[in-house]
C-alpha cells in the first residue's frame, strides 16, 4: 500500500479529528514555526539594525545583510561570555529544580495525609501559581529593597544590618533562586500530589503489616510510584527554568553587573537593548539554547527509557 493511499484512508477515516487539530497546527505554525525558521535563517547572516529592511519616514531602505554561514556560531562558541553565562545558567537551573522538587515533594507528602484544614492548605500553597509572574516578581522586588523593603526592616528590628539583596552578586543569585523556587513549588506540589494519590493504598498497608517503617515505605513504594511523574515534572521544570526570562530580567535585569544574567536574557539584550542591535548574534544564541535543551530532553528521555518509564 502506497503512502498516498494510506494518507487518503487515514484522512477519510479520521477526518473529524484532523479538522479539529488543523486550527491548532496552523496557530502553532504561525506563532512558533515561522519565528523559529526565521531565527535560524538570521543566525546564518550578519543582520543587525544597520542593514535590515526598514523605513525612515517616507524612505524605504532595503535589507543589505549577507549570508555568512556558521560564523556567528563560531564567534559565540569561542567567546568566554557564552561559557560564563552557560555556567551560571546551569547552576541556576540545577539549584532551582532541585530545591523546588524537594520542597514540592515534602509538601505533597504532607498534604496527601488526612489532616484538618487540608483544602485550605492546598489552596494557599498553589496561590503563587494563580498570580501572574510579573506581579509576583515586582512584589518580591519591593520586599528585597535595600532601604525600604520589608525583609530588611524585619532584620533591622532584630538588630541585624541591612542585606544588599539585589546589589551584591552572591545575594542577588540567592535572591533570584528563592523567587523562582517560590513560583515553581505549586506546579511541583500539584503534579506530585496527583502522583501520590495514584499509588494504591493497599501497598502501604501491606508494607506496614510486614513491618516496614516510614522511610522504607517511602523509599520502596513512594519513590518508584512517582518515577514517571517525577521524570516529566523535572524535565518541564528544567526547560522552564533554563529559559526563565521574567524572574531574572524583571528582578535584576541580569545585574549587578552581569552576575545573574542567563543565556536567554543575554540573547534578549543583544537584540533589543545593546546598540547596535545584533539580530544575527541573538538568533545564534537562541538556536544554541534550543539545541542545548533538545540534547537535555533526549538524554533524559533515554535515561527514563532504560528504567522502563517511557512517556
Amino acid at each position: 500500500m502506497t503512502l498516498a493511499v494510506r494518507a487518503r484512508r487515514a484522512l477519510g477515516t479520521h477526518w473529524y479529528a484532523w479538522a479539529m487539530v488543523a486550527p491548532v497546527v496552523l496557530v502553532i505554525g504561525v506563532i512558533i514555526g515561522y519565528p523559529l525558521v526565521r531565527g535560524g535563517y538570521l543566525s546564518l547572516t550578519d543582520a543587525n539594525e544597520a542593514n535590515v529592511e526598514r523605513s525612515i519616514g517616507m524612505n524605504h531602505i532595503p535589507a543589505t545583510y549577507h549570508f555568512v554561514g556558521l560564523d556567528n556560531y563560531r564567534a559565540v562558541l569561542t567567546d568566554s561570555v557564552f561559557w560564563d553565562r552557560l555556567g551560571w545558567t546551569v547552576a541556576w537551573t540545577v539549584a532551582c529544580v532541585c530545591v523546588t522538587f524537594l520542597i514540592g515533594l515534602t509538601l505533597a507528602t504532607m498534604l496527601n495525609r488526612t489532616l484538618r484544614g487540608r483544602t485550605f492548605y492546598r489552596l494557599a500553597l498553589i496561590l503563587p501559581w494563580a498570580i501572574p509572574a510579573f506581579i509576583s516578581v515586582f512584589t518580591w522586588r519591593m520586599l528585597y529593597n535595600e532601604k525600604n523593603g520589608i525583609l530588611n526592616k524585619l532584620l533591622a528590628g532584630g538588630g541585624i544590618d541591612a542585606v544588599p539583596w539585589l546589589n551584591d552578586p552572591t545575594w542577588a543569585k540567592l535572591s533570584v533562586i528563592a523567587v523562582n523556587v517560590w513560583l515553581g513549588v505549586p506546579f511541583m506540589l500539584v503534579a506530585l500530589l496527583g502522583g501520590l494519590q495514584s499509588i494504591p493504598g493497599e501497598l502501604y498497608e501491606a508494607a506496614e503489616m510486614d513491618g516496614a517503617g516510614p522511610w522504607q515505605r517511602f523509599r520502596n513504594i513512594t519513590v518508584p510510584g512517582l518515577r514517571a511523574v517525577s521524570g516529566t515534572v523535572i524535565l518541564l521544570s528544567t526547560i522552564w527554568t533554563f529559559n526563565m526570562f521574567p524572574v531574572i530580567y524583571l528582578l535584576t535585569r541580569g545585574g549587578p553587573g552581569d552576575a545573574t544574567e542567563i543565556l536567554v536574557t543575554y540573547a534578549y539584550r543583544l537584540s533589543f537593548v545593546d546598540s547596535p542591535r545584533d539580530f544575527s548574534g541573538s538568533a545564534a544564541w537562541g538556536v544554541l539554547i534550543l539545541a542545548l535543551l533538545s540534547v537535555v530532553a533526549i538524554v533524559y528521555r533515554r535515561a527514563l527509557r532504560k528504567q522502563g518509564e517511557v512517556w
